[in-house]
């Protein structure tokens, strides 16, 4: 299949923004209430699937900008009905709708459907409609009804406390993707930094694999740009290195990993990592930070990376690589940015990955929550509003069947039109198996938009050419992940992605504003004009000021949870 941009990837195929992973220990007087649990008196044999006589639920959901509506039309649902004998009155809203509405809808409980299918709900709006009454706790329909979910459970454990809140509730029904696991998890690296090597080859130089190096490349590519720029037939100016600073996966602080303690700067979201005696430390207090910053201004003086790195938005940063003008750029998928095929990819050819670089130490830091791959809590909530808790858990259930989450997650077989995501195919034991087809020139994301209808669902590592094969557009990245990145994996923990109470949420969103514009104002400035260590001492006055040591104590109290 081709190549796929990541913001698709994540919308489609993991959703995940927002990730969020554990349940730790709190107090205060935001936490979730206690929680009336869900009648399970129905007795489960009463409800086995497909159900004697025909009954219906009602749910809601939301359809991407122009596929189809109506949950019903799409095979997926239809194949469920005949499957259960339970037919869905659905109600949608449009996605690019969804944030302005869904509160609406959640604010009347009179008018609320049974369940919210596709809710992507954060751990701040769990825990206000918990306590607000609009959704009930799912832990007994769980463990009652929903033998496939508790399968996943037992299979990957931590899944199920990931759920849970401080009180040993379960609010919401999970997605999980795993791509990988723990450090051959495909999310661990985001912003990959990748390197031209058709430049390299042509100008004989090596794969750089210290900073030294590095440097000596990127200048070999400025002095030799009249020659790349006629050899290439590049249409503008060369630009050996080009980025986003601050902007995620465009971000090119993984070539920092190497400086001082070797931390990097892998959760650009909040700016910490956690070191080997499992304490939760903020980079931007770290020498490793300093030294890895001072270099990067170094080379932005010598005029090695792009003097718009600061600036420019998505659509230049792609425009600009398009037309061949890089020589090492960053993203999730350098697809995304380069014209370069899949097959060139998977062949090592025109871009390749760019391993650890070597300074004071040699490393690569996981990104935040990545160890356990894909996952969101809060996708599909039971309303106080169910008739029938124990049905709508019972056929909920049935997403969790590792052929029908797989389906959900990314479409399906035997559509009427021309293209299908999977074909029903066997694996090497004769058992049934999705395999994925050859789109040829249909763009991936339509098409899965057209076929999948996300939910709650689970697919494990584990699945994968037993269920379902791995898709191609993540299994060539998974691959860079295994060989170039986990081998210097060499820290023991990535900090998770942890279910804070409402108090803590609401301190830790506060105090995050201050600290992140600082440490990001502190990047460009730096990058751009140089510092001095008074500059370096006034970050470290204004973080403190701004609440720096509170909001560490709060993350490593759910840390300290984590690993008890």
């Amino acid at each position: 299949m081709s190549n796929l941009n990541r913001r698709s990837f994540l919308s489609l195929s993991a959703a995940a923004a927002g990730a969020s992973m554990l349940a730790a220990c709190g107090g205060g007087s935001g936490d979730a209430p206690a929680g009336g649990g869900a009648d399970t008196s129905v007795d489960p044999a009463d409800l086995t699937l497909p159900l004697a006589e025909t009954a219906t639920i009602t749910g809601l959901t939301n359809y991407p900008v122009g596929s189809e509506p109506e949950p019903n039309n799409r095979t997926i649902f239809k194949r469920l009905e005949e499957e259960t004998n339970v037919h869905v009155d659905w109600k949608t809203i449009q996605s690019d709708q969804w944030g302005d509405k869904i509160s609406l809808e959640m604010s009347n409980i009179n008018t609320l459907p049974d369940m919210v299918f596709n809710a992507g709900f954060g751990d701040t709006e769990l825990l206000k409609y918990a306590k607000q009454g609009v959704i009930i706790p799912v832990e007994e329909l769980i463990d009652t009804y929903m033998p496939n979910l508790q399968k996943v459970f037992e299979q990957a454990p931590e899944y199920r406390g990931m759920c849970e809140d401080e009180n040993g509730h379960i609010w919401a029904l999970p997605w999980i993707e795993q791509l990988g696991y723990e450090k051959t998890a495909i999310q661990t690296v985001g912003n990959m930094s990748f390197i031209n090597k058709d430049w390299l080859d042509h100008l004989n130089l090596s794969m750089p694999t210290t900073v030294d190096e590095f440097e000596a490349v990127l200048k070999a590519f400025k002095d030799n740009a009249a020659d790349l720029k006629s050899t290439f037939a590049i249409d503008g100016d060369v630009i050996p290195m080009s980025c986003i600073l601050n902007d995620g996966d465009q971000d090119p602080y993984i070539l920092i990993n190497g400086f001082g303690e070797g931390l990097g700067d892998p959760d650009r979201g909040k700016h910490i990592a956690v070191t080997d005696d499992a304490k939760v430390v903020c980079v931007a207090n770290t020498e490793g930070f300093k030294k890895g910053t001072e270099w990067l201004h170094n080379l932005y003086a010598q005029g090695l990376i792009d003097a718009e790195a600061f600036t420019q938005e998505w659509s230049t940063y792609v425009a600009k690589g398009k037309s061949g003008r890089y020589g090492v750029l960053f993203s999730w998928d350098v697809a995304n940015i380069a014209q370069v095929t899949m097959d060139d990819l998977i062949a090592g050819k025109g871009w390749v990955p760019l391993p650890a670089l070597q300074a004071d130490t040699k490393n690569i830091t996981p990104q935040t929550g990545s160890f356990t791959s894909g996952f969101q809590r809060g996708r599909c909530v039971i309303t106080a509003a169910a008739k029938n808790p124990a049905l709508v858990a019972t056929w909920l259930d049935k997403m969790y069947d590792p052929l029908q989450s797989a389906q959900n997650n990314w479409g399906t077989y035997g559509e009427d039109d021309e293209f299908d995501i999977f074909e029903m195919s066997t694996n090497a034991n004769g058992d049934p198996m999705l395999k994925h087809t050859w789109l040829g020139d249909a763009s991936p994301v339509e098409v899965r938009e057209a076929e999948s209808v996300n939910g709650p669902l689970a697919i494990l590592d584990s699945y994968y050419d037993v269920y379902v094969t791995c898709p191609d557009d993540a299994q060539y990245r998974l691959d860079w992940i295994k060989n170039i990145y986990t081998p210097d994996m060499n820290l023991k923990y990535c900090y998770p992605n942890v279910f804070m109470n409402t108090d803590d949420t609401t301190t830790v969103s506060n105090l995050m504003a201050d600290i992140m514009k600082c440490i990001n104002t502190f990047k460009s400035n730096s990058i751009m004009n140089g510092f001095t260590d008074a500059d370096w001492d006034q970050l470290q006055a204004d973080l403190d000021a701004y609440g720096l040591q509170q909001f560490l104590e709060i993350h490593q109290k759910y840390l300290d949870a984590y690993l008890a």
